[in-house]
């Protein structure tokens, strides 16, 4: 039998060099689990600084940085390249039938260009800090801000380039190494998940990078590109910024639904239902995404006329998120469902995206946004689709194939626990936000009246939970890696070429190449005719 890709070659070195997707996606999980702790030890001090109405942790300014860094580090070092890089590395070219990735050696540049961009965003933080926010929004950033903006900047713009060489590297993969039999649509919704993110990562970063560089370039140099006193315009930044940024949650969330689906369809033992359903929803909304970044600057003085087209687009872009939301419920409806953790969190994450998408609607309104704007009803609506939805799709399809990356299988009861907590621990923190937000309390505010307290500290109390929620898997998926029972190559039945190949997986993932025979999701073979008995 062949060494599995865990034991090729065991040593430092071989893996910092490696080209192998299923190591890369590793590495990746191991980078983005540092990022995630960092950017939840900014929100702990957060919460701790909300707790009570005076501002007696931090300063002014260092609550101004405290929120910065969780904004920066989560956004683009955490939630955009977790699912496509951790479980899209390691599984699309299984899921394909393929030995690897189109381009193995920039599937490794992506990964160093991710930690060099990391590295720059962490020496900002300990060299000082950055104070404008995650959007950099100017002319603040440019003309007034005295912290480490640039620095900051720079690790943003070079993590970009990461992600457009994992997109460029999906796209060629899907379109080139499809095994025989496998058509566009026969593909696994995960991989066209992941196709989708990638057609907006391509298409969108390099509008992030070139505002980035304008940005860098106003503050150092001087030019007039945002400042009006000088010819230039800061709402330019704004839609230069959120071009990219909106598109940007659909890179977090669309990966997501691809992992959710495989999920239901494998605990649920059906069909997905409304397989080409899915297949256009999951592209409508990568296309109708690049135009709704308008509903962000409702308050920005642009036209009114614009703002009701983007009010329209807006309302638009949930279509296609509702149909997914039917079809995920279609799916479950009479199925054989089981309650294993991987099943749970992806329930939490139809429950919580629900929540997300239905308060979306209020801010794609142009008269109730311009109550809610920059108010935490803001925060609570980004957080329950970006946290509650992206990170509890990670966690179920990290469970999911945790099998299949380590070949050893986690308690299920414990993890069971985890993903009942982490769904009420976070709504105990975001939905008082959604009040906090309607009463008027602004976000990014480190003191506020007393008559909000009460919902804070109900904020904080869930985050404390949500804490232990996160902390449960580290520890007893860590603990798996040593005491862990060994997994059998299919563990949950499920279908997939990933799990026709041993777990875990050996370098060159297949002994033969596979052959795609019949429906991708045949959970549920249509029953034969039956025969009637003879008269012999």
């Amino acid at each position: 039998m062949e060494t599995s890709y865990l034991g090729e070659k065991f040593s430092i070195w071989s893996w910092l060099t490696t080209t192998d997707h299923k190591r890369i996606g590793v590495l990746y999980l191991i980078s983005t689990t540092f990022f995630f702790f960092i950017g939840g030890a900014a929100a702990t001090m957060i919460r701790l600084e909300l707790f009570t109405p005076a501002g007696d942790l931090l300063t002014d300014d260092g609550y101004n940085k405290v929120f910065t860094l969780h904004g920066v580090v989560m956004v683009w070092f955490f939630l955009v390249p977790v699912i496509p890089s951790v479980l899209g590395n390691f599984l699309i070219p299984l899921m394909l039938g393929a030995k690897d990735l189109a381009f193995p050696r920039l599937n490794l540049i992506s990964w160093y260009l991710n930690i060099l961009g990391g590295a720059f965003a962490v020496w900002a933080l300990l060299a000082g800090g950055v104070d404008t926010g995650w959007t950099f929004y100017t002319p603040y950033s440019t003309a007034f801000a005295n912290t480490h903006v640039s620095l900051t900047a720079i690790g943003v713009f070079i993590a970009g380039f990461s992600t457009i060489a994992t997109g460029v590297n999906m796209i060629v993969t899907v379109h080139t190494m499809r095994p025989p039999g496998m058509g566009w649509f026969r593909m696994p919704l995960f991989v066209w998940a992941i196709y989708a993110t990638s057609l907006i990562m391509l298409l969108s970063t390099p509008v992030l990078a070139m505002v980035l560089t304008l940005l860098v370039t106003e503050r150092l140099l001087g030019l007039g590109i945002f400042d009006p006193s000088r010819g230039g315009d800061p709402i330019l930044f704004q839609h230069l910024f959120w071009f990219y940024s909106h598109p940007a949650v659909y890179i977090m969330i669309l990966p997501g639904m691809g992992v959710v689906t495989e999920v239901i369809t494998c605990f649920s033992r059906r069909r997905v239902f409304g397989y080409a359903a899915m297949v256009y929803a999951l592209l409508a909304i990568a296309v109708i995404g690049f135009f709704v970044w308008g509903h962000h600057m409702f308050t920005s003085g642009q036209s009114m006329y614009a703002s009701l087209t983007f009010s329209f687009l807006s309302f638009l872009v949930a279509v296609p998120s509702a149909i997914k939301v039917f079809n995920w419920i279609a799916t479950m409806y009479r199925g054989q469902i089981t309650f294993e953790a991987s099943m749970l969190y992806a329930m939490g994450f139809v429950g919580l995206f629900t929540m997300g998408g239905l308060t979306g609607l209020f801010l794609a309104s142009v008269p109730v946004d311009l109550h809610l704007h920059d108010t935490y009803f803001v925060v609570a609506h980004f957080h329950y689709i970006m946290v509650g939805g992206m990170v509890s799709a990670f966690f179920a399809g990290l469970h999911f194939w945790w099998p299949k990356i380590t070949g050893r299988l986690y308690p299920e009861v414990a993890a069971q626990i985890a993903a009942l907590l982490m769904f009420f621990g976070f709504n105990l923190t975001f939905f008082p936000q959604y009040i906090l937000g309607n009463i008027g309390m602004p976000r990014r505010y480190h003191a506020y009246p007393e008559a909000f307290q009460v919902w804070h500290v109900l904020s904080s109390a869930g985050a404390v939970i949500l804490a232990a929620a996160y902390l449960m898997p580290f520890g007893y998926l860590l603990w798996s890696l040593v005491w862990g029972r060994r997994a059998p190559e299919n563990p949950w039945r499920a279908k997939g070429l990933e799990w026709l190949t041993s777990s875990p997986p050996p370098k060159h993932n297949f002994l033969t190449n596979p052959k795609v025979e019949g429906d991708v999701y045949d959970y549920h073979p249509p029953q034969q005719p039956r025969r009637e008995p003879s008269d012999d």
